[in-house]
């Protein structure tokens, strides 16, 4: 079995059971989207491994020493490049900007573009569960998250679309922004700022 056919498999029993927040599929179908979407930008399989591990850490009782003994160091770094600290001393609606600065202060330090394409990978698989829950809910979807406020979310996503416009010659970005600016159009967010 091949890197990526063994952390799919391996990502299928850790989010066994698990349901998607917007429309309550399993879980897996995120993470295997992510794999797919990264696969029209790289034929890198410890990316797609990571892309498809991308959420086991966070999400699962996984942790990243599994991971780099089962897949090693480099897609244990790229997992952990995608892995929120969860700030589990505080209710999650609390510390949901607190992640989303750490997380993006992460990405704009970066220069490994295999990163960049996970971050896009993932984010383009929200945006369009976003997008098709938005299209039939409106804004009773924000409602379903720890963050309520859509321009929370809206500032986060296009934050994320401006630190990887360096990958906008591929269609996944070019798509990524155009589901930004439909969601949050109207929706008045302002710029996120942290420390570089």
């Amino acid at each position: 079995m091949g890197v990526f056919e063994e952390a799919a498999a391996f990502a299928a029993q850790k989010h066994d059971g698990m349901k998607r927040k917007l429309g309550g599929g399993p879980y897996i179908l995120h993470p295997m989207e992510a794999a797919l979407i990264a696969s029209t930008m790289t034929r890198d399989e410890e990316l797609l491994a990571a892309a498809v591990l991308h959420d086991v850490v966070e999400d699962t009782d996984a942790e990243l020493c599994d991971i780099e003994a089962r897949f090693g160091p480099r897609v244990a770094a790229l997992v952990a490049s995608e892995t929120e600290n969860k700030h589990e001393e505080m209710p999650k609606a609390e510390s949901w900007m607190i992640r989303k600065l750490e997380s993006l202060k992460e990405l704009d330090n970066t220069n490994d573009t295999a990163v960049r394409i996970l971050w896009l990978s993932d984010k383009l698989s929200n945006m369009r569960s976003l997008y098709r829950a938005w299209r039939t809910q409106g804004s009773e979807i924000w409602n379903n998250f720890n963050q309520k406020d859509p321009a929370a979310h809206g500032a986060y996503y296009r934050r994320i679309a401006i630190l990887l416009k360096e990958l906008s010659m591929y269609d996944a970005w070019r798509e990524y922004d155009a589901l930004v600016e439909t969601v949050f159009n109207g929706v008045a967010c302002e710029d996120i700022r942290y420390e570089k």
